[in-house]
């Protein structure tokens, strides 16, 4: 029987392993104009870190049906992928916690809002292909962050509870849904958040991952808040 692993740390993707605000602002943007629509930053940001189908259904006015919704979103982030693809935008920290994690065995996954195909890109750009084993995407789930369905299940493709889980976010929906599964959180106060938004995580780090280590994942982990 195979030893269970210590604990299990689930990265957010977009403003956790991707500085990706900019890029995905734009691209908003850009594709809203296209098709005679506006996306304010503010807009943007309200609906950031959520699944791009969820914030057209629950904001738009007028929104166009199913058919159209999967036709925007696949249109948005295909600009997207393009976009990144001339200049990734690698959160500092990502690889090298990532690599500090594989070198002591700690599982890890990748819990995003994100689809397949953009979460496919960040992890062969970060080079963790077959480190990061588990993979669940906006596609994976009917219900998005808030709701905890996507850390479950990365959880569960770990093989472990998600007590045993810590969860990198860098969104306020994100971190509800993290306590909502039953893991404890981390905030990353990236790009485009504040320090008072991200209070309900047990722990908070500035910008990036770079003053992320394995020493203070097992601390929340085991003890919750780290002052």
């Amino acid at each position: 029987m195979a030893a269970v692993a210590e604990f299990g740390v689930i990265f957010d993707m977009d403003g956790v392993l991707i500085d990706s605000y900019a890029a995905h602002l734009q691209t908003w943007q850009d594709c809203c104009r296209r098709h005679g629509r506006e996306c304010t930053e503010e807009q943007f940001l309200a609906g950031f870190g959520r699944t791009s189908r969820e914030v057209i259904r629950d904001t738009w006015e007028n929104p166009p049906d199913e058919a159209g919704i999967a036709a925007f979103d696949e249109e948005k982030e295909q600009m997207y992928r393009e976009l990144i693809a001339v200049d990734f935008p690698h959160m500092p920290g990502a690889a090298r916690l990532i690599g500090e994690l594989s070198m002591a065995g700690i599982p890890m996954a990748i819990g995003s809002s994100g689809p397949p195909k953009n979460v496919a890109v960040a992890i062969e750009q970060l080079q963790a292909r077959g480190v990061i084993r588990t993979v669940i995407t906006g596609a994976d789930v009917e219900r998005g962050k808030p709701h905890p369905d996507v850390f479950l299940k990365a959880a569960a493709g770990m093989g472990l509870s998600p007590e045993r889980c810590v969860v990198l976010e860098d969104a306020p929906v994100g971190i509800e849904a993290a306590l909502s599964s039953g893991a404890k959180c981390l905030g990353i106060v990236s790009r485009g958040r504040t320090w008072d938004q991200l209070s309900r995580a047990h722990h908070r780090v500035m910008d990036n991952l770079e003053g992320v280590s394995l020493q203070l994942l097992r601390q929340i982990v085991n003890h919750g808040k780290v002052e």
